[in-house]
């Protein structure tokens, strides 16, 4: 197979890996090295397209994002908005604060959960069931949701424990993560529940 001589000849293989998804470190570690060395050419590339690259080193990962419309742009939309359902917004937002708590917790800085803590966490807000196992069934449709979107990696040989994927931290903010989360809040209020800070 023919390998990559220039930077030139680099950058098209960069820029189709990252239009593809999110390129992790652990995947390829040569892309992830030509990816450091060319961000600035990534950058200039994508920007034409209405696009920016974040990357976090620390994490190791690289995506595209749509850049924000400023008024007058008239530049279409390149990466679609994907509408979730109100449970699956809701667990990303849990995760979410889990890494927040983890964050300023200590060292361990990684986030495993098994099933069973994930329908705890949803059971807080969500109506009261008497069907015990239609709510662990419909959990867990929104799990595999959620793994579909690239924010929970089932642990290797575990099926029912989860690592929470840091990625999720560029799409949540500290400051959208207060908004929502007082916004669940509000909600399972009006549903008769008592939700745990």
């Amino acid at each position: 197979m023919k390998q990559p001589t220039t930077a030139g000849d680099a950058l098209s293989p960069l820029v189709i890996s990252l239009m593809k998804g999110v390129m992790w470190r652990e995947d390829n570690e040569r892309h992830w090295q030509q990816l450091l060395s060319l961000q600035a050419r990534v950058r200039d590339h994508v920007a034409v397209l209405g696009l920016r690259l974040e990357l976090d080193e620390a994490e190791g990962y690289a995506l595209l994002r749509q850049r924000p419309l400023e008024e007058g742009d008239e530049l279409p939309r390149l990466i679609p908005r994907r509408p979730l359902s109100y449970p699956v917004s809701l667990l990303l937002v849990l995760l979410r604060k889990k890494l927040a708590e983890a964050d300023g917790g200590g060292a361990d800085r990684r986030v495993v959960l098994r099933r069973e803590d994930l329908v705890e966490m949803l059971r807080h807000f969500l109506p009261d069931t008497t069907n015990e196992a239609r709510l662990v069934d419909q959990v867990g449709s929104h799990i595999n949701k959620v793994k579909d979107l690239g924010f929970l990696r089932p642990l290797g040989g575990r099926e029912d424990e989860y690592e929470v994927v840091r990625l999720l931290n560029t799409f949540v903010d500290a400051q959208k993560l207060e908004e929502l989360l007082a916004s669940y809040r509000a909600h399972a209020e009006t549903l008769g529940k008592e939700v745990p800070e």
